[in-house]
């Protein structure tokens, strides 16, 4: 960061919480308009932080460091070629990676030029930086905006359901640590989780509420693109309990008992066939994440990682051969690492102390709650709502993926934040079900 910084982001900020003032009588009830500044808040500050940790703690304290450093000074270079010549500045941020004549004495210097999901980033970033001048701070904090508009629609996406949880429900979606900070600056993880939010809302008014049908699809179409184009294996993670929750929310409305009973077995396998395709044909081809190439990824990952664990670098989760069933096998350790690593034993440093002491309080929460109402009947509760079947399935599927390709627990922290407001969440809600069952009742949110 540079001493403009220090002119330019409180100018900008200024702008964006006078945006968000006028924003919030619009966004907000009664209930919600408490959490909104200081949601928007927490995220600046997570933004600004992440600046502050890569230029002096991982950096070398002259410049950023890592990938977001990276990010900054790449799209720096689309910049300055769109104050040369605003025509070739236009002509970088629509390629695809392919070079020009007119373009390359810019488009060579980029690193991640070819690398679609990172120059995704670097597109986005320009973006901001043409706004402000290529000041960092400024472009990680519209970074932190755009995720917090998307984690405001998770929210009023989850109150819509249990309106009394707001409280619970900001806890989940705003104040995790791990989640506002490490989605809040110049990184693919902010706006990932931003898309991610703005899907969930996308599905459930459009394809459950069925309300502003083509809005809804189109928010949950263009956040699809996004992830489909910077994180895809989010998308995959998401879509097949999503698409299966909207068959149970159908079928469950079917008012005669004998029809329904016939009809949910039919929108089951319906669900689980789109899903299936979907899932597979996002990645067909792609070398990273095509289905038939992960159990042969995983493999190659589980040596890896066993050569890093004897170093102490990284975490183990036992051996296997790629094979389906062999992954199988381990998806238990992967989806412990995931959820409740690291244990406070195992902290290095002062990000992974932060990281473990969330893990640990979601294997507090989760233990208590089912040594208090029984392990059976907590399966019962998760397969009678079908709300609590996304979440916890769709938190399962991602926590084993992350899991078993994240590596170690400084890269685990940051690739396990899209499931953790989902998994808080669905805890809250089986909390509130277990304490007040009659008093869960769905009434209109003012949004």
């Amino acid at each position: 960061m540079e001493l403009k910084d220090l002119f330019l982001a409180p100018l900008f900020l200024i702008l964006i919480y006078a945006l968000a003032y006028w924003l919030r009588p619009k966004l907000t009830n009664k209930y919600t308009k408490k959490h909104f500044i200081p949601a928007l808040t927490v995220k600046i500050i997570g933004a600004i932080c992440i600046g502050l940790i890569y230029q002096f703690y991982y950096g070398n304290g002259n410049s950023v460091g890592g990938d977001s450093g990276n990010y900054f000074r790449q799209s720096r270079i689309v910049v300055d070629a769109f104050y040369t010549d605003p025509n070739l500045g236009l002509k970088l941020l629509f390629s695809n990676g392919e070079y020009d004549p007119s373009t390359f004495q810019y488009a060579s210097r980029i690193l991640w030029y070819t690398s679609s999901t990172e120059f995704f980033i670097i597109k986005l970033a320009t973006f901001f930086g043409i706004l402000s001048g290529s000041s960092y701070s400024v472009i990680a904090i519209f970074f932190a905006f755009i995720s917090f508009t998307g984690m405001w629609a998770m929210y009023l996406t989850f109150l819509k359901m249990y309106p009394r949880l707001h409280k619970e429900f900001a806890i989940a979606c705003f104040f995790l640590p791990s989640v506002f900070f490490w989605g809040s600056g110049l990184l693919k993880d902010s706006i990932t989780i931003g898309a991610l939010g703005w899907l969930f809302y996308g599905f459930y008014s459009g394809l459950i509420e069925k309300k502003r049908i083509f809005k809804s699809l189109t928010l949950a179409f263009v956040a699809a693109y996004v992830l489909y184009s910077v994180k895809v294996y989010i998308l995959m993670s998401f879509l097949p309990p999503a698409i299966f929750w909207v068959f149970l929310e159908n079928s469950n409305r079917i008012k005669n008992v004998l029809l329904r009973s016939l009809a949910k077995p039919v929108f089951i396998l319906v669900g689980l066939g789109i899903a299936y395709i979907g899932g597979t044909k996002l990645t067909e081809g792609d070398a990273r994440y095509d289905v038939d190439n992960l159990a042969e990824r995983s493999k190659i990952n589980s040596v890896y990682l066993s050569e890093q664990v004897a170093s102490g670098s990284a975490y183990s989760i036992g051996t296997f051969d790629g094979s389906i069933g062999s992954i199988i096998r381990v998806a238990p350790q992967a989806i412990v690492v995931a959820l409740y690593r690291p244990f406070l034993w195992e902290t290095r440093n002062p990000v992974m102390l932060l990281s473990a002491i969330e893990a640990f309080i979601f294997l507090y929460l989760t233990l208590r709650f089912f040594y208090r109402t029984g392990f059976f009947k907590t399966l019962s509760l998760i397969k009678s709502k079908s709300i609590l079947t996304f979440c916890m399935v769709f938190s399962l599927v991602f926590a084993f993926g992350v899991g078993t390709n994240s590596g170690n627990f400084g890269t685990l922290v940051r690739y396990k934040i899209p499931l953790m407001p989902f998994y808080l969440s669905a805890i809250y809600i089986m909390q509130a079900h277990a304490k007040r069952p009659k008093k869960l009742f769905r009434m209109a949110v003012t949004a």
